[in-house]
């Protein structure tokens, strides 16, 4: 059996496809700039480890969910003078992790708060940590789903493991009290273990109404704020003012 028929079965059960799409031109290029041979091996296996970690990351980005995926780079600081980038820059570090630390993005509609949550969740992608994106609502409508087929427990696994979970619009939208103990039973389970990030545009002192009884809520604040950095967002809309800016123009012209 030819040489490279041999090496290309062995490279196909050893599972090394970038290896096998790309050794006869990486060997080319060593042998006409004379190479040695263990830097050959060396950047053919790096370029296999590469593409791995690549489409990893790919998969971790499809797989949290993101409505869009947004940087911290194209955040506009200039509208919300007030927000602390330093601290935003640091957390995109990922440092809150190793202490379980949760973020609230707490402030008006349409001031960058998704935005914000988005990029974070985008970075830990990116440092290989399993990331779940989703609204309040969707995420209390997959709870009692789960509970109603006696699939709980799987799902609070599951978000158990999750390294961040990002949980967006948190006062958008009523849910059932049901609902609101599932989702504390989340936020209690990820308690020092794991970090959570929530976006509102209600004050601390307003969630009873969404959670029901204050003793609840504070059970659940209580949790949430242990380890937290919060960051208020209060401004116009940035929505609202590229809608304004647009109808300048069309008068304009």
């Amino acid at each position: 059996m030819p040489h490279n028929v041999l090496l290309e079965s062995y490279l196909k059960r050893l599972r090394l496809s970038t290896v096998s799409k790309n050794y006869q031109r990486l060997a080319q290029d060593a042998a006409t700039s004379k190479i040695d041979h263990v830097d050959f091996i060396t950047s053919l296996f790096e370029l296999e480890v590469t593409t791995r970690d690549q489409n990893a990351q790919k998969e971790r980005l499809r797989k949290a969910g993101f409505p869009t995926v947004k940087m911290l780079d194209s955040f506009d600081f200039s509208a919300l003078p007030h927000l602390n980038k330093a601290l935003l820059v640091e957390l995109h570090r990922g440092n809150y992790f190793a202490d379980a630390f949760n973020i609230v993005f707490m402030g008006s509609i349409g001031t960058g708060k998704t935005h914000l949550a988005t990029s974070l969740g985008v970075q830990a992608c990116k440092m290989g940590k399993k990331v779940k994106f989703c609204t309040v609502a969707s995420l209390a409508t997959e709870l009692i789903e789960a509970h109603d087929a006696q699939k709980l427990s799987k799902l609070k696994s599951t978000l158990r493991k999750t390294d961040l979970l990002i949980l967006d619009e948190l006062g958008m939208v009523p849910f059932h009290q049901d609902a609101a103990n599932l989702l504390f039973q989340v936020i209690n389970d990820r308690y020092e273990q794991r970090s959570t990030i929530i976006t509102t545009n209600l004050p601390f002192p307003e969630w009873t109404q969404l959670f029901g009884t204050q003793q609840l809520t504070a059970a659940l604040l209580d949790r949430l704020t242990h380890r937290c950095h919060i960051l208020e967002m209060n401004g116009e809309s940035y929505r609202f003012k590229e809608s304004l800016g647009r109808q300048k123009k069309k008068t304009v012209a």
